[in-house]
Formats: structure tokens, sequence, C-alpha cells
């Protein structure tokens, strides 16, 4: 044997283990760096609404296809939660947003779909609502009333909480389910007595048509929103979670500090003119997106039970049996 290959093979003995041990010690640091190609999708489909404000500013902003090249990122837009969570237990969206009940009355109906983060509570940004005219001045006063708003959404459990409030039961209202855009039509041409509706949808009428409101959320009800997705996505692909709520901070953060710019971007995105972006602005609170906490939990908890023992959901909810944490917090 030469003396230069003798060298060599000397060399490779030494050096492969090192190398070797390198790569180990790299996996953890490389497991925590951003999406790669095989830690997202080929596709992420994102429903929102209206009033999906930070995922509106998300799309303006695209930092999502900035961040994960090669990945196509589809957004639809839905009138209400339901629809959304609808579309996402038959597969249609990856990623969606709704207030609390929606996904309660999904996972009472066996969706598979799983909570994996909110934002902190809204309860200025709903309203139940009656015409200027209207005899309706308390919430007791809505006892033997029509009252239009969306099955399912907040401003169905925005209802119970009032009837509640006001000592009468459920069978005392006449409940009309109405998605937004039917329920305000019924509302303005006086087939419903009451409106109850959330942002922009609630500014969007009080641009054009004298309403008067009887009570919003604030004592009520909370408005938490929820962020969910399928339980397979969540854990194939917590890295693009953690990614997605971390840009939707961002996009919260933005909405706080460029107040003009960001009602532009929303009233062009929604239709909606600026003046109606603005007053919903206006009583939208921060909104930084989290991970579930117990006290969250718990809430979400309230909501549902209280649906069921009014016999509004079929069944008890076990809202922890829907709750979905990324690996790092299980191991705590």
């Amino acid at each position: 044997m030469s003396l230069p290959t003798l060298v060599r093979g000397i060399l490779l003995r030494i050096v492969q283990p090192i190398l070797a041990l390198s790569l180990l010690m790299l996996l953890p640091a490389l497991s925590q760096a951003a999406p790669g190609a095989g830690d997202a999708p080929k596709e992420i489909r994102i429903g929102f609404q209206k009033s999906s404000v930070n995922l509106t500013l998300l799309k303006h902003r695209q930092a999502l296809e900035q961040q994960l090249k090669g990945v196509k990122v589809s957004w639809f837009e839905f009138t209400a939660g339901p629809q959304m969570l609808e579309a996402l237990s038959v597969g249609s969206i990856d990623f969606a947003t709704t207030g609390e009940p929606p996904p309660i009355f999904a996972q009472s109906a066996g969706s598979n779909l799983v909570y994996v983060g909110a934002e902190p509570a809204k309860p200025g940004v709903s309203a139940i609502l009656v015409k200027p005219e209207s005899t309706i001045r308390t919430l007791a006063d809505l006892k033997g009333k029509k009252i239009a708003f969306q099955k399912g959404s907040s401003a169905h459990y925005h209802v119970l909480r009032a009837v509640q409030q006001a000592g009468l039961q459920w069978t005392d209202i006449t409940p009309v389910y109405l998605a937004p855009a039917d329920a305000r039509a019924a509302f303005e041409r006086g087939s419903v007595d009451v409106w109850a509706i959330w942002d922009p949808y609630w500014a969007a009428i009080e641009q054009n048509t004298q309403v008067r409101v009887v009570a919003t959320g604030k004592g009520l009800v909370n408005n938490l929103s929820h962020y969910l997705s399928s339980r397979s996505f969540a854990d194939r692909y917590p890295k693009v979670i953690q990614l997605l709520f971390e840009e939707l901070t961002r996009s919260d953060t933005f909405v706080q500090k460029n107040r003009d710019e960001a009602v532009a971007i929303i009233a062009a995105s929604t239709g909606l003119d600026k003046p109606t972006i603005a007053s919903f602005l206006e009583r939208r609170p921060r909104s930084p997106v989290v991970y579930l906490t117990q006290n969250i939990i718990d809430e979400q908890q309230r909501v549902a039970d209280n649906f069921y023992q009014k016999k509004l959901i079929p069944k008890v909810v076990n809202v922890r049996d829907a709750v979905w944490l990324p690996p790092a917090a299980r191991q705590q």
C-alpha cells in the first residue's frame, strides 16, 4: 500500500466519526428551523370570513407564500363559521377561524376537527339590533319576538345568553335561522323583529340604516375567536401551525400600528366601505394568536354545556377531546 493511500485511510477513520457526531448534534436545531419541503404540504387551503382581520391581512401580506417556497396557498371566503367548518369537516380546507359555537356544533355532529389556537375575547364586536321605532327596549322585551341569526354562530350564543339574562326560556322567542345577508334583508323588510349579528355586518348596517342596539356582547358573551384544523393536518405539520400563528400575530400588530392602511386593505378585500371597516376595527381589541390555555378550554366548555343543557345540540361535547397542542407543549 502506498503512503498516500495509507494516509487517506487513516484520515477517513478519524474524520467520519467526527462528521457523524456533528450531524447528530445539529438535528435538534434543524428540527426547530422554519418549515422546509418535508415539513409543509404541497398546498395549504385556508378558510376565512369578512370578520377574519388577521387572516385578511396575512393574505394581503403574502407572508406564507414568501416563507413556504413551493407551497401553494389557497384562500376561500365563507359567509360565516358554520359553513366554513362544514368545508373543514369534509376536507375541502385545512385551516379556519370561527367564533365559539361553530366548533361546538361541529364536534357534536361528529366532526374530526381540532382547536389549534385562539384570539382573545371581543365582547364588543357583536350586537342585538332593532329598528329605532321598535318597542323592544330591554332583553325582557325579546319575549314573543322573531329573532334572526345564523344558526350555530356566535350570534346564536349571544341570543341564548340574552334570553337567559332576561329570565326567559328559549321557547319564549322565535329563532329565525338565516345567514347574515338573508338576515339583514329580513330585518330591513320587517319580517323579523330583531337581528343578532357581529362585525363587520353590524358596522355595515350602521352606515346606511337607522338601528338601535339593545345589547352588545359585553356582560353576556366573550366572543373568542378560535383557529381550527383537521387533526391529521395539525399532527403532520405542526411547524406550519406555528408559522401561521407567528404571522397572524404580526398581522394583528400591523393593524394596531398602521390603522389607515389596514382599513384600506380590509375594505378592498371585503368589498365594504372604509367607514364600515374603521368602525369595526375601533371596536376590535388587540388580537394576537396563542395556543389554547386551560382558561380558554374551560370557557369553551361552559359554552358547550350551555348549548347542551338547552337541548340546542344533540349530545354532550367534551371540548378537551378536540384540543390540539404542539409536540413541545404535550411534554410539559
